[in-house]
């Protein structure tokens, strides 16, 4: 669903370009406390960042006192393109599209995981392809400096192949699934709902997915860094929202499906198909995975080993610390406010 998108996102941050032209769905102004004017929160077509509609629509950020308008954005690069540039004051974006602007000095903080990939990005391939050592010489799509482009090179070095062994066509999700449905691609790396749609209309078959490669996509809130060091109060209270929307989803979860799928202007069935394809992260999953580690479940061990990747492919140009735009200090303390 998302472009999700790390080389080309370099460039616009050294351009700093002002994006123009996006769709907006912004929330009504809630009511609240003196709060200072509304957070603009973005979001893109994403299973897990659809909760968001959820906050909204039952009032939960009315209910923690604090002003949120949201912004829609059809395209997902649009989106980090409106965070860089300051069009909006936090962001709804993947990890390693956040390390291209730490690696650039651009001062955010990601503060929460909304969830992590557990198959809603996948190599869907031709019926006669049976293994990931078949893809060799085979024409396989995906949009370059993605992370569904590091999943693809994740899934070729996992069969011994690189690259160069395969013929590899730089395409939008946009344009590789129709592509892949047509017959014009061996194989097409998607992401959901584009992946199941593949599978069904082009007849193909999943190869290799996000699920074998836990923690490697997590999807994250990133605020500008002058938001959580000037309202700090207001980003707990973004976040006791959302963590009271997903104790409402549990507790209510076919009204609470209905409202997401109508926000993605999907069928109940192919929202709950698509969600179902995310691992959505809990308040104690939150605090454990901002804790450092030796594994995928640790955010800084996925920032680094990311990094790593991606600086191997000449997609950053260095290594950002963790520490500079991973904080979890805030999911910690909601937890132990909402223990009290």
């Amino acid at each position: 669903m998302r472009q999700r998108m790390v080389f080309l996102m370099m460039a616009v941050l050294l351009t700093f370009t002002v994006v123009s032209g996006c769709t907006s769905k912004e929330a009504a102004s809630t009511k609240s406390g003196d709060s200072g004017e509304p957070i603009k929160l973005a979001l893109s077509p994403w299973p897990g960042w659809f909760v968001w509609y959820l906050v909204k629509e039952k009032g939960f950020f009315e209910k923690n006192g604090v002003k949120v308008d949201l912004v829609w954005f059809p395209v997902y690069s649009d989106s980090l393109s409106a965070l860089a540039s300051g069009k909006v004051d936090a962001n709804s974006q993947t990890l390693s599209d956040t390390l291209a602007p730490a690696s650039k000095g651009i001062k955010l903080k990601a503060v929460l995981v909304n969830d992590n990939s557990n198959g809603g990005d996948g190599v869907v391939v031709k019926p006669s392809i049976n293994s990931l050592k078949d893809l060799k010489g085979k024409k396989v799509a995906t949009e370059l400096g993605t992370v569904d482009h590091l999943l693809m090179l994740t899934a070729l070095e996992k069969a011994g192949l690189g690259e160069k062994d395969v013929a590899y066509t730089n395409m939008t999700v946009n344009d590789a699934g129709p592509a892949f449905i047509s017959g014009n691609l061996d194989a097409a790396v998607l992401w959901e709902p584009f992946l199941s749609k593949a599978i069904q209309e082009g007849k193909g078959k999943l190869l290799f997915s996000s699920k074998d490669t836990p923690g490697l996509i997590p999807d994250l809130l990133v605020f500008k860094e002058e938001i959580t060091r000037n309202r700090p109060d207001d980003v707990k209270k973004i976040l006791n929202a959302w963590f009271d929307a997903l104790d409402y989803w549990k507790a209510n979860p076919e009204e609470s499906l209905k409202i997401m799928a109508k926000a993605a202007e999907t069928p109940v069935d192919e929202y709950k198909a698509g969600v179902d394809s995310v691992k959505i992260f809990q308040l104690e999953d939150n605090v454990k995975a901002f804790q450092k580690g030796d594994s995928y479940e640790s955010l800084p061990f996925t920032s680094q080993k990311t990094a790593e990747f991606l600086k191997g492919l000449d997609m950053l140009t260095s290594i950002p610390n963790a520490d500079s735009f991973l904080d979890g200090h805030f999911v910690e303390e909601v937890l132990k406010e909402r223990k009290k």
